[in-house]
């Protein structure tokens, strides 16, 4: 099959083997797949997949069900599904446990599908999940105009949860605020500190979804009130920080680190479950929406990743067969 293999950091369209479908897999004609910083890194040799995990860059794709494993009942052979993946979505063809794959929304395109399954599952699991965000409590999204940002808006409205977010520019902020952010601040103005307090109240901050990690911690601990809750999802900004722990003791903070990919099949077929349950009727009536700066060619990849790079996007960069 046809695939983006990596050649000393170079993206190229060449040929690949063919993945096998099997007991408890699906195997999926790819017809969009999406770009997501992971995949940067992995191509320039920071971040090796998951064991046993596809070489192959890409996290979610959307597609056709094309074979079905031994003991799949959750979908068949024909079926226009999306999908969560370790790895394998820049490729004609991918394999994936079936309980990481999820029938299309009502509605939406293969291209608005494939960039849904990895923002929103994580957005999801560290909100909702590793936070147990309660309604009205009060959340900053850092990086609000990345795909995670904007889809963490978005169901942030649909909870009644009041947002703040920090991005790159007054343009991504303005971005961020149409899709429902109560307010934001450019991450160049900066220390964050002053703006999320005065938004926040004495009260402070409830949760925080971060992926820049150490550059942030101290500010973040900061803005932080009783009980609050800071979720790691990245380390953009530096992998270490010094902490000052009778904060945390005398607030009571929580300090969550997450990852998505490297959680057991079950875990993340987890959390697709609760995004069907609780978000895929928001997509099917329109409240909620994948937001899709660009469309590329998947044979495009290399100027795909030099656009995300660029850090000039809101929402996801689309590969398309």
């Amino acid at each position: 099959m046809k695939a983006i293999v990596v050649d000393n950091q170079r993206l190229l369209w060449g040929e690949a083997p063919q993945p096998s479908c099997g007991p408890g897999e699906v195997s999926i004609e790819v017809a969009a797949t999406a770009v997501n910083r992971a995949d940067l890194v992995q191509a320039a040799g920071g971040y090796p997949p998951p064991q046993g995990a596809s070489e192959i860059l890409g996290l979610e794709c959307a597609g056709v069900v094309a074979e079905v494993g031994e003991g799949v009942a959750r979908v068949q052979v024909g079926d226009e599904v999306c999908a969560l993946l370790a790895g394998g979505g820049y490729a004609e063809q991918v394999v994936v446990p079936a309980g990481q794959v999820l029938p299309i929304p009502r509605g939406l395109s293969m291209a608005q599908a494939a960039a849904i399954p990895e923002v929103f599952a994580t957005a999801y699991l560290n909100l909702y999940m590793e936070a147990a965000l309660s309604v009205q409590e009060k959340v900053v999204l850092h990086a609000g105009a990345s795909g995670v940002g904007t889809a963490a808006i978005q169901m942030l409205n649909t909870t009644h949860n009041p947002c703040f977010v920090t991005a790159g520019s007054a343009e991504k902020v303005a971005a961020c605020v149409a899709l429902g952010a109560q307010a934001g601040f450019d991450r160049h103005q900066g220390s964050f500190v002053a703006a999320v307090s005065e938004w926040a109240g004495d009260d402070g901050v409830d949760v925080i979804l971060d992926p820049v990690g150490g550059a942030y911690l101290t500010d973040n601990l900061s803005v932080l009130g009783l009980n609050g809750r800071l979720v790691l999802i990245g380390m953009m900004g530096g992998a270490a920080a010094e902490v000052n722990l009778a904060q945390l003791m005398m607030k009571r903070l929580r300090v969550v680190g997450s990852t998505l990919r490297a959680r057991p099949i079950g875990e993340k077929a987890q959390v697709m479950d609760r995004l069907y349950e609780h978000v895929w009727p928001q997509f099917e009536s329109g409240v909620i929406k994948p937001i899709i700066e660009a469309t590329l060619p998947l044979a495009d990849a290399q100027n795909a990743h030099q656009l995300v790079a660029g850090n000039d996007t809101v929402g996801k960069v689309v590969l398309t067969l």
